[in-house]
């Protein structure tokens, strides 16, 4: 008897990825925009064909992730995608594990805060985003990224790396300019790390974006290199930088022996 054909391997890798892309695309829409979309204002908003996005709206549909609020009055995500989201969340094995110290940390410094890793070898992602409770305070998500020359965790996470190791990833990084106070070479950032060991923390002070600050400090954890940041507007992050410096890195301490 013939082996039944693998229905996976009826599309090219290449479809699959695009595939995947767009139903990302369609969430993150959904998250941007805040309400309920037509097939016409998806297909605009994603650039696409109405036929392609048609299809992967009946699919989401089916699966349960998307309804249709009214005949031709548009979609919008059911709470599945939230559900399915928490469930992920709650077995997390990293932020389950520091989602105590960042709380207690938000708590003792009323500040944003924030722990990443190295993204792809160039970057920093955002794993998790306690927000300040003030008002005024730095916005952030988890997933986005950052470039390392210009963010406290970057930083962090460059001065954990062995010195033959950073210097091979500051020779391929662009130095893109944020501000006039972003670091603009490898000896300048590197300068900046030496200062910043002496110092007990890894600083941005509008570096990256005018009038925010933060500071950050290394964590290992199950044998993979993290950072955590404390961050908010300079006013009220500079003044504190000891004190909060002092908090950060007993945090990270306790964390590794757990």
């Amino acid at each position: 008897m013939p082996a039944r054909p693998d229905p996976s391997a009826a599309k090219p890798p290449s479809m699959n990825v695009k595939t995947a892309l767009r139903v990302i695309e369609i969430i993150e829409t959904f998250a941007r925009e805040r309400r309920a979309l037509s097939l016409s204002e998806l297909s605009r908003l994603l650039s696409v064909p109405a036929s392609s996005c048609l299809a992967l709206i009946r699919t989401l549909t089916s699966l349960g992730y998307l309804y249709e609020t009214a005949r031709r009055q548009g979609y919008y995500p059911t709470g599945r995608l939230l559900a399915m989201a928490q469930q992920i969340a709650r077995h997390d094995p990293v932020l389950d594990r520091v989602h105590g110290t960042m709380s207690e940390l938000r708590e003792s410094t009323g500040e944003t805060i924030v722990i990443g890793k190295l993204h792809e070898g160039h970057a920093v992602v955002y794993l998790d985003v306690l927000e300040s409770p003030h008002a005024i305070r730095y916005i952030a998500t988890a997933g986005e990224r950052r470039e390392l020359h210009a963010n406290s965790i970057g930083k962090a996470l460059l001065a954990a790396m062995d010195d033959a190791e950073r210097a091979a990833l500051l020779a391929q990084l662009p130095f893109q300019p944020f501000t006039a106070r972003t670091l603009a070479t490898p000896a300048a950032l590197e300068a900046d790390l030496r200062q910043a060991r002496e110092r007990g923390a890894y600083v941005n002070l509008s570096e990256s974006m005018p009038d925010v600050g933060a500071l950050a400090w290394p964590v290992r954890l199950s044998g993979e290199s993290y950072a955590i940041s404390i961050a908010g507007p300079v006013y009220r992050i500079e003044p504190h930088l000891e004190r909060y410096a002092a908090i950060l890195r007993a945090a990270c301490a306790a964390l590794e022996k757990i």
